[in-house]
């Protein structure tokens, strides 16, 4: 292979100085060309417009280019690849003919249907015609996304919230050129990039970018705010390859139009199995910045072997080699993207380029020996590092040195990276399995201290013990129950919203007696932190008041320790004990729970005080003030909701004296915490779905990679608290609570359950 190539890039955005840089470090470049170019591309800057073909053609003539990498989608539309290549002109990017995969939706969505790839229900329809694109929609009865058919720079397309959004979107695209309409997935993104030499595809690692202007993926559409690689999803690359990339290059071989350069699909990983979003014929933008940085590979060896037909021969000789690191990049954009923009800023402080941390122009020309703005994205950030943390926080380095004067960036960059790694609760510090088997274990020796008057001991919600001198009762039972907040006082003491860990704490505790049916006497508080602050101390200690005032019970007292050393600046925790009173026979759980009886479900509203050590890794990258759908209320609020009182919810079910047991909902979740009140021999079954579930934990399901059952013992997922009645009942029961209640399974036969655990006694379906 030769070493004296001359390489033209054409192109001027932050994907072709990542391609102009790889080049640049290939041994085979003797020359290389940029044109346009931008401020901070290598290479010799030449004055030609991407889409004036003669100038190109008459450029690589005079300066005798051997190799062309062609990074824009309207260079490929203008038809350059043909033009070159009549002239001799190697060139990695497709044909005209064959860019129409993105320049044309339509042509893109036939070819899908014709090879059979997983793709959504679609329809399309010529310019001006949006009367029948709005029946069209008015006839699919589910929501779509609005798509030019034609190139839009990333931003042809609407994914509206509404009808009347929906209609805006169509007459406004139609008005445009023809349009498409598609089925709208739900589901994880990602971006899949493989190099081609008409006969053989290699794929890139997968990555994902975030085309949403604002945190938490709202906002307008833009051409994309960031992007890192390798992505996490729940399949790999080499299969989505193989579906959806491999049969497009041995078709066109097939019938003899092949497909030389990158070929790009956007993939969205439903509930149903990954579906094609669209093709684009070029290296993703801001795709290419961290896919490149990953490549160890000479770079024009490879766009030499792509447009020789040679790409085979090449990798069995040097096979593609990734770098074992992530990398992640941020877009700096200009004041008003990805609407009006405004241009023409100093840019100042763009730091040099590093092995953990690299800034790609985009948007930039030199003016008067100072580099300013001239677009839209202007600057990308990529920190490459041995973890994607790492990678993260280079970039987020990189680009806090920088100052551009209304500039704006996502600041939330791999958000959804957390959830997809996390695979058990355990791995965020909670082992649930532990903690239930430290239960067990401790039971025997708890059980040696104990008198005929324990009536409730380890496993049950709170201790019961025989006081019978309180003579307003007949038979009286002291209930006491001791709890925390837990992790959530991390959060709440982060974000300066800490009173509401005081209504945590107490209504905790309210609940946990009143399973019993016991109803509040006193409560005891204790407060720890590294240093008292007077004023923090009166807020917790406030928020308990109003809890306890609420549940008609007295704040008798408390501790409060200073522990410098033992907690961090600025931290602290909370623990509680309630005393409640019963009498004995009025004791649940009855004795005469079977199977065939039902379950009623009060809602939660929100995590209450359980799987904070989840949630705070879960949304670690995402500003809490942010609000991404389906929430509707900022992260931070849906997050710090005050653990629920279920008592003034449930008396009136109470005092029909028809409830054989209830069951809160607390750490375990459904699966854990049903089985303390059932007999030997039942076992419960949850209808999953019965219930209206809020929309945090909508979120949550979205992001999580936990299955059904982890999920469920790590979280309420809206229902906190659990009725049990017999089926003739549940009418009079559901009449009898204050709110709207769900149905949500019943309690079946177990022919067994010795030696069974928690969690195989509930059924979640």
């Amino acid at each position: 292979m030769t070493h004296d190539v001359t390489v033209l890039v054409v192109g001027s955005g932050g994907r072709e100085h990542a391609i102009a840089s790889k080049v640049a470090q290939s041994q085979h470049c003797k020359r290389l060309l940029v044109a346009p170019g931008n401020a901070g591309m290598p290479g010799e800057r030449h004055n030609a417009a991407v889409t004036d073909v003669q100038a190109m053609v008459a450029l690589c003539k005079q300066q005798h280019v051997d190799l062309v990498i062609i990074g824009p989608e309207a260079a490929l539309d203008a038809g350059l690849t043909d033009a070159l290549r009549a002239i001799n002109v190697k060139v990695f990017g497709p044909t005209q003919q064959l860019a129409q995969l993105e320049s044309s939706k339509i042509f893109s969505r036939q070819l899908a249907q014709q090879l059979n790839l997983s793709s959504p229900h679609f329809a399309h329809f010529p310019k001006g015609n949006a009367d029948a694109a709005i029946a069209w929609c008015a006839t699919f009865d589910r929501p779509v996304v609005v798509k030019q058919s034609g190139l839009a720079g990333g931003k042809g397309v609407v994914v509206p919230e509404s009808i009347v959004e929906t209609h805006v979107a169509i007459r406004e695209a139609i008005a445009v050129g023809d349009t498409v309409l598609e089925e709208r997935l739900v589901g994880t993104e990602v971006s899949l990039i493989a190099l081609c030499d008409g006969i053989t595809s290699i794929h890139l690692p997968l990555a994902q970018d975030h085309k949403r202007v604002g945190e938490g993926d709202t906002g307008a559409n833009t051409g994309g705010m960031g992007a890192y690689a390798p992505a996490h999803a729940s399949t790999t690359a080499a299969a989505l390859h193989a579906e959806f990339i491999a049969p497009v290059i041995n078709h066109f071989a097939k019938i003899g139009t092949p497909y030389m350069g990158a070929l790009f699909a956007g993939i969205m990983l439903t509930a149903d199995g990954p579906r094609l979003l669209e093709f684009n014929c070029r290296f993703g933008d801001p795709e290419a910045q961290v896919l490149l940085a990953l490549i160890e590979n000479d770079f024009v060896e490879l766009m030499l072997a792509c447009t020789t037909s040679s790409l085979a021969s090449s990798l069995e000789a040097n096979p593609l080699r990734i770098k074992d690191a992530s990398a992640l990049g941020v877009v700096i954009a200009a004041d008003g993207y990805p609407h009006k923009t405004r241009t023409g800023d100093a840019i100042s402080g763009i730091p040099q380029s590093t092995p953990i941390a690299t800034v790609y122009h985009g948007a930039t020309e030199l003016v008067d020996n100072k580099i300013v703005s001239a677009g839209g994205r202007v600057l990308t950030c990529v920190g490459i590092g041995p973890t994607l943390e790492d990678a993260r926080t280079h970039a987020y380095a990189a680009a806090s040195r920088i100052t551009l004067r209304g500039s704006h960036m996502r600041r939330d960059i791999a958000w959804r990276a957390p959830g997809a790694t996390i695979h058990s609760y355990a791995s965020t510090g909670v082992n649930i399995d532990e903690g239930t088997r430290a239960v067990s274990l401790i039971k025997t020796s708890v059980e040696k201290t104990a008198s005929d008057l324990v009536l409730r001991g380890v496993g049950a919600f709170g201790g019961a013990l025989d006081v019978s001198f309180l003579k307003q009762f007949d038979h009286p039972v002291l209930v006491g129950s001791t709890d925390g907040v837990g992790t959530k006082v991390e959060l709440a003491a982060r974000t300066g919203r800490i009173r509401g860990t005081g209504h945590d704490i107490v209504n905790h505790c309210v609940n946990d007696v009143l399973v019993q049916r016991a109803y509040p006497l006193f409560f005891l508080d204790y407060l720890a932190s590294s240093h008292i602050d007077a004023e923090m101390v009166a807020e917790v200690v406030g928020g308990m008041a109003d809890a306890c005032a609420a549940a008609g019970c007295v704040l008798l007292g408390g501790e409060t320790a200073e522990m410098p050393g033992v907690y961090a600046p600025g931290a602290f925790d909370i623990a509680g004990t309630l005393v409640g009173v019963a009498e004995r026979d009025q004791l649940l759980p009855l004795q005469n729970i079977q199977d065939g009886d039902v379950l009623i479900g009060v809602l939660s509203n929100g995590p209450h005080t359980n799987g904070y050590s989840y949630l705070r890794k879960l949304f670690a990258w995402i500003p809490l003030e942010s609000q991404p759908a389906p929430l509707d209320k900022p992260l931070v609020e849906a997050l710090l909701m005050s653990h629920r009182n279920y008592l003034p919810v449930l008396k009136g079910a109470l005092d029909t004296e028809l409830v054989k047991a209830l069951v809160h909902i607390t750490g375990g979740g459904l699966p854990d915490n049903m089985p303390r009140v059932l007999p030997d021999g039942v076992g419960a079954k949850i209808n999953l779905g019965s219930w209206p579930m809020p929309p945090l934990f909508q979120l949550v399901q979205q992001l999580s990679a936990l299955d059904t059952e982890e999920l469920y013992r790590t979280l309420n997922m809206g229902i906190g608290m659990v009725v049990i009645v017999a089926p003739s009942d549940v009418s009079a029961v559901q009449s009898a609570i204050s709110e709207p209640t769900f149905i949500i399974g019943s309690l079946v036969h177990q022919t067994s359950n010795i030696g069974s655990t928690q969690t195989n006694r509930v059924l979640l379906s």
